[in-house]
C-alpha cells in the first residue's frame, strides 16, 4: 500500500472527475456510463482484462479520442480537450504500453524533443550541453546508467520504458498516466520505479497506474477502478484487498490454478549451448534443454537476457561457443536456419519485432510455415486458410475471423497469434521472451496452461520473464544472468525468489 496517501477522497482534493463517459467504434461499445475520479497525490489503479476500456478511457482524458457523451472536470473546471497537446500543456501526461520515442534520436533529444534548452532566448541554436547535463542528472534520479547521447535505437525495452518516465516527469504535470510501466522490467528496477512515484505523491502528483501485474498494483495504490467489458464494476480501496478478490472483480469468476503443473519429467537432450560469447555482451553461456522441459532464463535489465535468445535464433553473430541440436553441432547464422530446425522465437517486443500488424491473423499465422504446409511456388490459399483457421480454434483466438487485421487483436491474441505461428512450423523448442508483457490476467494463466501442456506434449520450452512469481510457478530449472554472465542454473527445488535476486544482483544466497 502506498503510505503517501491514506485519506478518503474529498471534493476539495479530487483533481480529476469523468462523469458518465460513453465510447463507440465502429461495431464496438468500447465505453458505457464510466465515472471516473483522481484525486490530488493519490496512485489510483486502473484495472480490467484486454478490451475492458482502460486505454480507451484515458485516451479520452488525454485528448486522443473525443468521448460521445459525458462530461470531464479538471481542477473543478469543465474540461474538453481536443488534442493531446492540449491535455499536457494543461498538466495531463501519459506513457503509453507501446514506445512512443523516436529511435534514432538519442535519449536526451527524446527526454527534451520540443522543448530543448536553447544558447540564447529567441534563437533556433540548441544548448547540448546543458541539455545532455540535465538528461543526465535526471536519469541519475531514476538510478539509471544511460549515457544520454545513446540512440534510443540501441536501448532494450526496459530501458525505453525507463526514458519514458524519465521524459514524462521533465514535464511539469499535476497527473502522469503510467500504462504498464513496469513491462520487462526486474523487481528491483520496479522499486525504482516505486520510489520515483512515491516522491512524485509527496508533491501532489497524481498517478493513474494501469498494469496486470496484480501484486504490484497493491503495493502502490491507493484506490483501484475495474473496469468490465465497457463498464465500470467498482472504485475500492486498496488497503486490504487481495489479489484473488482483484481477480473476481476483473474476470467476473474465480480463477484457480493460476500455475498448472505439468508433467515434469524431461525426455532426451534437444538443445545444447556450449561456451556461447559475444563480446562484450555474454561471456561463455552453457546450458542445455530437454523435451517436455520448461527452463526459465532471468536476471536484471541489461544482464544479456535478450542478447542470449537472439543468438541462438541467429538474430545475432556468436563470436565463440557451440550450439548443438540432437547432439550435433550446427551454426545457426540466421532465423530461417533455426525455424529449419525447429526453434521458435516469441520476441519480447510482439508489435515491432514478432508480427506484421497490417497482416490479418491468418496471414501472421501461416507467415513462417510457407515453405511446409504445400508444395511448389505458388501458394494454396485454401491450404493457408484451413492451416489458419485450425490454430484459431485450437487457441480460441478471437474474433475468430482469419481475416481480421492483427492491429485491433488485444495483447493476448496478438500473442496467440505468435504461438500459432510456431506450432504451425512444427518447432520443437519455443523460445518466449516475456510472453505475458502486457497480457491480461485471465490471458495470462491461459497463456500458461498453454505453455505447460506444450510442455507434456514434448515441446522444450526456454522462458525469459522479469516476473519472478511466473518463473518459480512454471519453470522445472532457473538459469541466472547477471553481466552477461551465467552465474546460477537452480533446480526447482532450489529457486527461491531471495536465491535468484541474489545471484541476479552479483551476489551470493544466504
Amino acid at each position: 500500500m502506498n503510505t503517501s496517501q491514506k485519506s478518503l477522497p474529498s471534493r476539495e482534493n479530487i483533481l480529476l472527475e469523468m462523469r458518465d463517459i460513453s465510447k463507440s467504434f465502429p461495431g464496438v461499445g468500447a465505453l458505457r456510463h464510466v465515472d471516473f475520479e483522481v484525486q490530488r497525490g493519490e496512485v489510483h489503479v486502473l484495472l480490467g482484462e484486454n478490451g475492458a476500456g482502460k486505454s480507451t478511457l484515458m485516451k479520452i482524458l488525454a485528448g486522443v479520442y473525443p468521448a460521445d457523451s459525458g462530461q470531464m472536470l479538471w481542477h473543478g473546471q469543465p474540461m474538453h480537450f481536443k488534442t493531446p497537446r492540449e491535455a499536457q500543456q494543461a498538466g495531463i501526461n501519459i506513457i503509453y504500453q507501446e514506445s512512443s520515442l523516436i529511435p534514432h534520436l538519442s535519449v536526451a533529444e527524446n527526454v527534451f524533443l520540443g522543448n530543448e534548452p536553447a544558447r540564447l532566448p529567441g534563437l533556433p541554436l540548441i544548448d547540448w550541453e546543458q541539455m545532455y547535463e540535465q538528461a543526465r542528472q535526471l536519469l541519475g534520479d531514476l538510478n539509471l546508467e544511460i549515457n544520454p547521447q545513446t540512440p534510443v535505437a540501441n536501448l532494450g525495452v526496459a530501458e525505453q520504458r525507463m526514458v519514458e518516465v524519465a521524459k514524462a516527469l521533465r514535464q511539469s504535470a499535476d497527473l502522469i498516466i503510467m500504462d504498464e510501466p513496469t513491462a520487462s522490467l526486474s523487481d528491483p528496477e520496479v522499486e525504482t520505479l516505486f520510489r520515483v512515484i512515491r516522491t512524485l505523491n509527496t508533491h501532489g502528483v497524481a498517478v493513474v497506474y494501469i498494469s496486470h501485474r496484480l501484486e504490484e498494483t497493491t503495493k502502490i495504490g491507493d484506490r483501484a477502478t475495474i473496469l468490465r467489458d465497457g463498464e465500470k464494476v467498482a472504485t475500492i480501496s486498496l488497503t486490504s484487498v487481495t489479489t484473488d478478490e482483484l481477480i473476481r472483480l476483473i474476470v467476473g469468476r474465480k480463477l484457480s490454478d493460476k500455475f498448472p503443473q505439468h508433467q515434469s519429467s524431461p525426455g532426451p537432450e534437444v538443445l545444447r549451448v556450449k561456451g556461447l560469447t559475444r563480446y562484450g555482451v555474454l561471456d561463455d553461456i552453457s546450458f542445455n534443454l530437454r523435451m517436455g522441459e520448461i527452463v526459465g532464463l532471468t536476471g536484471l535489465m541489461g544482464s544479456g537476457r535478450t542478447a542470449l535468445v537472439r543468438a541462438i535464433f541467429g538474430l545475432d553473430p556468436i563470436d565463440e561457443g557451440t550450439l548443438y541440436v540432437d547432439g550435433q553441432p550446427i551454426v545457426i547464422d540466421s532465423p530461417q536456419t533455426a525455424i529449419n530446425l525447429g526453434i521458435g522465437l516469441l520476441t519480447e517486443n510482439r508489435e515491432e519485432q514478432g508480427l506484421i500488424l497490417e497482416m490479418n491473423t491468418a496471414d501472421n499465422i501461416t507467415l513462417a510455415a510457407l515453405g511446409r504446409g504445400w508444395p511448389g511456388p505458388l501458394l494454396n490459399h485454401e491450404a493457408e486458410l484451413e492451416m489458419a483457421e485450425y490454430y484459431i480454434g485450437r487457441l480460441n483466438i478471437k474474433p475468430a475471423s482469419p481475416q481480421h487485421l492483427t492491429r485491433f487483436l488485444s495483447s493476448g491474441m496478438q500473442q496467440k497469434v505468435i504461438l500459432s505461428r510456431w506450432l504451425a512450423t512444427k518447432s520443437r523448442v519455443l523460445i518466449f521472451d516475456h510472453p505475458t508483457r502486457g497480457v491480461d490476467v485471465g490471458s495470462k494463466i491461459e497463456f500458461y496452461h498453454f505453455m505447460a501442456d506444450l510442455a507434456d506434449q514434448g515441446m522444450a520450452i526456454l522462458m525469459v520473464s522479469s516476473e519472478l512469481p511466473e518463473v518459480l510457478g512454471m519453470c522445472d530449472r532457473v538459469l541466472v544472468l547477471h553481466e552477461g554472465l551465467l552465474v546460477a542454473s537452480l533446480r526447482k527445488n532450489e529457486a527461491t525468489a531471495e536465491a535468484i535476486m541474489a545471484y541476479a544482483t552479483g551476489g551470493l544466497p544466504k
